[in-house]
């Protein structure tokens, strides 16, 4: 068996529930229909949401609910912005809404929310804010209703809120993730949950889908492939193989944990079956070691429990430390130590009380675990740096080094502990300690071995040593062995007493030392260490004077026995008994109860009191004497019952007169009289007594609830106002991320809008209400000399390349009507259609101006030249010669009325072809052709050619035509005009 630190229960002391819910039985109960996952974060929950459902396949075939810390007051939109990470939908839930395959639900502000036969449940929340814990009591609802279809997922956030519904989740069956600290925003929640050891799995979370879907395939194939009893049977051949490859015996174990245990190696590798599992571990002796990690739960930390460790300082430790003698030095064993967490925060315990008392005594703490691994880290004694939320910042600086892995251990205090490999059951324990912490081990170990380590513990430590179990720990039916120091802790002190040698002795353990004896006075004879001639004399004198004697513990437990006590003393019918009430005789239990009471109370001895013994063949007169002495440890008291024989001669029970004359029968009569006496004056004192007890009792009583109820009021309103601010800083984080998701997306718009307006080239300036510059496209640059600059300058003082134009006063009429206005403006050679309108905000508020300028230079140039060639064609048209007007290639521009109806042609028509089509081709005659292909290069000059041709349908006409280039404004386009004249 193991003997490294177990996971605590919940606070109220609960019992670990997987171990609870079926000790014994199968290994993997029965597989509900579909997997609902639950994940729970709260500060920086966000980003890791995000990251899950980017990596998460929308078919899975689960179900997921999503539980974070939100405003009560603020609206969530973390559906919204869910959406764009996962194609499954996401939706906000509602009150009775089914779960389904392959859908998100998210939680609502200010509602509490359960799971109730696959639907979920909501309820305005009641709880005062700061005190709630959603992800817990979803977690547990979830376990509670799936069983081990739940699964639970603890994401970025702060406080522990997650941790105990992990652990109704893990004690169901379920799955429980974790996010790996390393990579959460914020790591308390996945750090909490880890160190609770209910953590199937510690992932990034772009890791956790692969494990969800290997998990639900292997439990369907393990279910498909097994049977409950069968599975039993194939445990324990691999609990064998465990055991005989590491010397460690884990049948013990409870099953319901080992199973888990095993299931989660065998889903590491593949496997579905245990026979299969059994021969991969044959086949590979290093998996035998990973399964031997597997069943080891190494979770523990500073101070755990602080409650109890303050219990310790002010109320055992100094009691151990008084009136010790020099050099005896104070024994403390940590059995399960895991990585040595606790075993130095005992030693620094004790370092602070030394040096408040001023005390130099020395501590011997043995800290024993049979994990190699962790007892190497804690010899070492270097530890990651977050125990700082354990460890005080005070102790932090006294006794730790801060160094750039962590917090080592200083010197002085690494020295008071000893670290060593040991098993509880296998090796031999500690002896004659002041000290016995084991916590958190015996919860998951079978009631028959829990049963068998308390005579071990009890064994292990001197009369007044104390116990520390954890406080869902107990030590059982072994009241005889222990008294009880603090309930509520189960902190427990060893009563002085042989049981438990007794005990070891008949349990045959290989490792119980000889020569101790079984009973108290059946010894054999020891040899004398002395031979003198005074140890043979007082010897001689106690067997030949001294009473039978008896001494014996307050309640009555037989310590040791002295002389021959048969005529006194018997063995009791029933089950056997140690105590001496109720061994005594006839006639003496109640003399020697009233003896033993009055020794004990008022320490007053009761001396040679004269009590008739009935035995079965006579009455015998003793004399009864009972004294109070100091026993081995302080304030430790033992009785010494002494019987004295009176030597009167008293009849047999045969005869019937006594030499006083006396009948036996009026002998029995004033015998039986006294007696009656004797009780009643007995009882009436008890009576007395018991009730001035009960007055002091009750009055204590009502004062320490009194006290209790004040303490715990003034708990409650910190811890409230504690998990307020917590609540508060957790909301506001949250929030926080939802704006932050949202000024993120703005950016991207904005950066979508800037290339927009970039590559569109248009030129834009914003303007606030008093002109001042807010930003500017680049194109804007080309009307202004603006640079970076210039933000939050006016725009009168940046040069403008406008011409005889004031967009300033243009800009200041907009902000006063409101109204737009546009215009052409011209910078150099370049036209712009400048805008001016209005900047209004989303709430429709007028906050500036913004002037935009799109060029249209193009655009009033062909416009130009548009009204040029009307114009042109209107002077042509009222010319009386004959002009054309051709382009580059010979193609009709335009002609005037006198040339169509001088030379004919269809003005629609003729127009875009060449001059040499029109007219069935009247024009196309050689003398045209090389005059006109002649013609040269540009010029504004004016050529003439004088002919005379044959036209067809004028006849011969006698003509002199003038040839002139011409430009449009501009100079783009050459254009050649032709005047023709009759001669």
């Amino acid at each position: 068996m193991t003997t490294h630190n177990k996971p605590t229960a919940s606070p109220s002391g609960d019992t670990d529930p997987g171990a609870a819910r079926d000790a014994s039985g199968p290994v993997h109960p029965a597989f509900s229909a579909f997997p609902v996952v639950a994940i729970g974060a709260s500060a920086g929950g966000l980003e890791a949401f995000e990251q899950f459902f980017r990596a998460m396949p929308p078919d899975s075939g689960m179900g997921f609910v999503l539980v974070q810390h939100l405003d009560p007051t603020h609206t969530s939109i973390l559906s919204e912005i869910l959406q764009r990470s996962t194609s499954m939908p996401v939706v906000e839930a509602s009150h009775q809404l089914p779960i389904e395959r392959n859908h998100v639900y998210v939680i609502p502000p200010n509602r509490d929310m359960v799971v109730e036969r696959g639907a979920l449940s909501l309820s305005v929340s009641s709880r005062q804010r700061g005190g709630q814990m959603p992800i817990d009591r979803f977690f547990r609802s979830l376990a509670e209703d799936q069983g081990e279809s739940a699964v639970g997922i603890v994401l970025s956030g702060t406080g522990t809120d997650g941790t105990l519904g992990m652990r109704a989740i893990h004690g169901a069956g379920g799955l429980c993730l974790v996010q790996d600290p390393a990579s959460a925003k914020y790591d308390g929640m996945p750090a909490s949950a880890i160190q609770a050891g209910f953590a199937t799995q510690v992932l990034a979370v772009q890791d956790m889908p692969k494990a969800l879907d290997a998990d639900a395939r292997l439990r369907r194939l393990i279910l498909q492939n097994q049977s409950a009893a069968a599975a039993d049977k194939r445990l324990t051949r691999v609990l064998m193989r465990l055991r005989t490859a590491t010397g460690h015996d884990f049948s013990q174990y409870k099953r319901s944990t080992l199973g888990r245990r095993i299931a989660r190696r065998m889903a590491q590798h593949g496997l579905v079956d245990i026979p299969d599992y059994e021969r991969y571990l044959a086949e590979h002796p290093d998996e035998v070691q990973a399964l031997f990690q597997e069943m080891l739960i190494n979770v523990t930390s500073f101070f755990r429990d602080p409650e109890i460790f303050g219990y310790l300082k002010a109320n055992v430790l100094p009691g151990l430390l008084a009136d010790r003698a020099m050099g005896d030095p104070l024994r403390i064993w940590v059995a399960g130590c895991a990585t040595g967490e606790e075993a130095y925060s005992l030693a620094i315990l004790l370092r602070e009380l030394a040096d408040e008392q001023h005390l130099d005594l020395p501590v011997q703490i043995y800290s024993t675990d049979i994990d190699a691994e962790a007892i190497a880290i804690g010899r070492a004694g270097l530890y990651p740096p977050n125990i700082a939320e354990d460890v005080s910042p005070e102790r932090l600086r006294r006794f730790f080094l801060k160094e750039d892995k962590g917090y080592r251990v200083r010197k002085e205090i690494r020295e008071m502990v000893v670290f060593a490999l040991q098993s509880v059951i296998k090796d031999p324990p500690f002896t004659r300690l002041d000290v016995l912490s084991c916590r958190n081990l015996l919860i998951y170990l079978e009631p028959d071995l829990q049963d068998r380590l308390m005579p071990i513990f009890h064994y292990a430590l001197k009369p007044g040593g104390v116990l520390c179990l954890s406080p869902s720990e107990s030590i059982g039916s072994h009241q005889d062995l222990f008294e009880t120091v603090e309930r509520k802790f189960n902190i427990y002190r060893a009563k002085t007493t042989l049981a438990s040698r007794r005990t070891l002795l008949n349990s045959r353990i290989a490792w119980t030392p000889e020569g101790i004896p079984s009973e108290p006075g059946a010894a054999g004879p020891r040899l004398l260490r002395e031979t003198s001639v005074t140890e043979l004399a007082r010897r001689a004198l106690l067997q030949a004077f001294a009473p039978a004697s008896v001494l014996t513990e307050l309640n009555g437990d037989i310590l040791y026995v002295h002389g021959e006590t048969g005529k006194y003393l018997r063995l009791a019918p029933g089950q056997p008994s140690n105590n001496i009430l109720d061994m005594a005789r006839e006639g003496l239990a109640l003399e020697l109860r009233e003896a033993m009471h009055q020794a004990q109370a008022e320490g007053r001895p009761t001396v040679d009191r004269e009590i008739a013994v009935h035995s079965p063949d006579e009455t015998q007169p003793v004399g009864l004497s009972v004294r109070v002495l100091n026993g081995p440890g302080p304030g430790h008291k033992l009785l010494l019952v002494s019987f004295r024989e009176i030597q009167r001669p008293v009849a047999r029970r045969g005869v019937r007169k006594s030499k006083s004359g006396l009948s036996a029968e009026a002998l029995r009569i004033e015998e039986l009289e006294r007696e009656s006496m004797l009780s009643k004056q007995s009882m009436g004192a008890m009576v007395e007594e018991q009730q001035a007890s009960n007055e002091e009792l009750q009055s204590t009583n009502e004062e320490l609830q009194s006290t209790n109820e004040e303490l715990q009021s003034t708990n409650e309103e910190l811890e409230t106002s504690k998990e307020e601010l917590q609540s508060v800083n957790e909301e506001l984080v949250t929030v926080n991320s939802e704006l932050h998701s949202k000024v993120e997306q703005l950016t991207s718009m904005q950066d979508d809008m800037k290339n927009l307006l970039d590559n569109i080239s248009v030129g834009a300036i914003f303007l606030d209400r008093e002109l001042l510059i807010r930003r500017f496209t680049h194109d804007a640059t080309s009307v202004y000399r603006l640079v970076a600059t210039d933000l939050g300058r006016p725009l009168a003082d940046i040069r403008s390349e406008l011409k005889d134009v004031d967009l300033l006063a243009d800009a200041r009429t907009v902000l006063d009507t409101l109204t737009p206005i546009e215009r052409e403006v011209q910078a150099g050679r370049v036209w712009y259609l400048a805008r001016i309108q209005p900047y209004r905000t989303m709430d429709n508020v007028i906050d500036g101006v913004v002037i935009t300028f799109n060029d249209v230079t193009e655009r009033v140039q062909a416009i130009a030249a548009r009204r040029a060639r009307d114009l042109a064609e209107a002077i042509v048209d009222t010319v009386r010669e004959p002009l054309v007007v051709l382009d580059q290639q010979l193609q009709i521009v335009t002609a005037n009325r006198a040339y169509w109806s001088r030379f004919g042609g269809d003005p629609a028509g003729d127009v875009g072809h060449s001059l040499y089509q029109t007219g069935a081709g009247q024009w196309d005659f050689d003398t045209m052709h090389q005059w006109l292909d002649a013609m040269g290069s540009p010029e504004r000059t004016i050529k003439t050619l004088e002919l005379v041709h044959d036209f067809p349908a004028l006849g011969q006409q006698n003509l002199k035509i003038s040839l002139r280039r011409v430009s449009e404004k501009g100079g783009h386009t050459d254009l050649v005009l032709l005047s023709i004249q009759v001669l």
